[in-house]
């Protein structure tokens, strides 16, 4: 297969995708790297109709490879995951509203274009978690304890554009990020950005079967196919509060090839012009082994401050 990856500067020596493609490289596929922000691109030709069978995209959100996937898309081009399903949790407050709409278990959301409008939001609702609404990797996410401490944030939240804000889900400091890759569910369990604790290692978790059907729900809710899911133990219940198209798959086993199948399985299903075999796993793997987690301890929002 030819395959293109977009590959923004800011994940230009990142382990994901570059294993991925050495990957697919070592397997006998062609792939072509293209930087979205770093290069003069002939929109024309690149997306002449079977230049490649599919195209992938990792970059951060608000950047200008979800334009160049989308025109791939327009213009006939097998994508993943899928663009529009992209550009549904790419926007947090769409994410949102999507995620609400298909039964997912969020937090009450509210979006403002302006961060001023954030003092309509009933003291009740304090704590809060505001952050952009195409923020990725935990930039920009504070945790507001009151409305005199938004008064203080207002300026620095000034220039973050889009905000969206949700109640804070009592937690203890930690959450855990589902990895969905071929058909197979993969957790960790790792520190929460809003409680920094240089203590906690990101590690494997058992994964209950709880959260599993959550997991796989938002893979349908929002159409993804490689995607990873936050949530939150609550004192209620699981929690999903973000959801990414194609993440780190950190602690995922053997996870360029892993990623690198489910790529060439997604571009063969899709009508690849030059489907070639997807190698095999070996040994199989079951899809998912329900194994409860252990209850959390959770501790109140004013506490965790």
């Amino acid at each position: 297969m030819r395959l293109c990856f977009l590959v923004e500067e800011h994940y230009r020596h990142d382990g994901m995708p570059n294993e991925v493609i050495r990957q697919l490289t070592a397997w006998g596929h062609r792939v072509d790297v293209l930087r979205p922000g770093g290069s003069l691109l002939r929109m024309t030709e690149l997306m002449d109709a079977g230049t490649h069978d599919a195209w992938v995209l990792k970059t951060v959100s608000g950047g200008p490879g979800l334009t160049l996937l989308e025109a791939a898309a327009a213009a006939g081009a097998t994508t993943v995951n899928d663009a529009r399903s992209i550009r549904g949790v790419r926007d947090k407050a769409v994410a949102a509203a999507i995620g609400r709409a298909g039964g997912l278990p969020m937090p009450q959301t509210y979006a403002v274009a302006r961060p001023d409008l954030l003092r309509e939001i009933p003291a009740a609702q304090y704590p809060l978690v505001v952050k952009p609404a195409d923020g990725s990797s935990g930039r920009g996410v504070h945790l507001v304890p009151s409305p005199e401490r938004l008064e203080a944030l207002l300026p620095a939240l000034a220039a973050e554009g889009m905000l969206i804000a949700q109640p804070y889900v009592p937690n203890a400091g930690t959450d855990v990020k589902v990895y969905a890759v071929g058909g197979e569910l993969f957790a960790t369990e790792r520190c929460s950005p809003l409680h920094p604790d240089p203590t906690v290692r990101e590690r494997r978790v058992p994964l209950s079967a709880e959260v599993a059907a959550i997991a796989e729900r938002v893979g349908a809710v929002y159409g993804l196919d490689l995607y990873g899911v936050d949530v939150l133990l609550g004192p209620d219940g699981p929690v999903v509060v973000d959801v990414n198209d194609f993440p780190s798959f950190r602690q995922v086993p053997d996870a360029a090839a892993r990623v690198g199948r489910a790529v060439l399985g997604l571009a063969a299903r899709t009508g690849g012009a030059s489907a070639a075999p997807v190698p095999p796993v070996c040994p199989p793997r079951p899809r998912v082994v329900p194994v409860p987690i252990p209850a959390q301890a959770a501790r109140a929002g004013e506490a965790a401050l």
